[in-house]
């Protein structure tokens, strides 16, 4: 099986998202306001989850699939898949990194996320995913940094600002 996704994927040849689209993306979730924030990170994530290979998107989509049945181990498996074939699709490690966290495996979560963050170091996802991390092994200001760190790239994005506004207002009456 792994035989045959490798040479679809190698037939079908890599177009990975589309940096320019992206980068007007960005720009565009820097300038939005409370009514078109949502359509504008949905439109990340679209760019996000295209692989440039139809086989590959299927493997993202039957992880995500099992993940919503909350079957991770064949998420897992089919987004290991993923990551092995197609080893420079941010998306791919961003799931991947999800799927471990929901089976308690901290440890390659972190380092999926830091794989996601290698290949799209703009991704609000991945760093979200950090920072809850960071805050459940109990370093509330490397969380901060990394929440930080999110809503510098998403501003508009509330679960975020709550985030940096809790641990700030957490961290100053620690302090006292």
């Amino acid at each position: 099986m792994r035989y045959l996704i490798f040479l679809l994927a190698c037939l079908a040849g890599p177009v990975l998202a589309d940096d320019a689209r992206l980068d007007e993306l960005f720009a565009s979730l820097q300038d939005a306001d409370e009514t078109s924030w949502e359509q504008i990170e949905d439109k990340i994530w679209t760019e996000w989850s295209r692989s440039g290979s139809p086989t590959m998107d299927l493997l993202l989509e039957r992880g995500r699939d099992a993940m919503g049945d909350e079957n991770t181990d064949a998420a897992i498996e089919h987004l290991t898949a993923l990551t092995e074939n197609a080893p420079e699709f941010a998306e791919g490690f961003n799931a991947r990194a999800t799927a471990y966290y929901a089976a308690g495996l901290i440890g390659p979560s972190l380092a999926d996320i830091a794989r996601t963050l290698e290949l799209e170091p703009r991704h609000f996802g991945a760093l979200s995913g950090l920072a809850l991390i960071l805050e459940e092994i109990g370093d509330d200001q490397a969380a901060l940094e990394a929440y930080r760190a999110a809503l510098a790239i998403h501003p508009q994005r509330p679960n975020l600002r709550e985030a940096v506004e809790r641990l700030e207002r957490e961290l100053e009456g620690s302090a006292i």
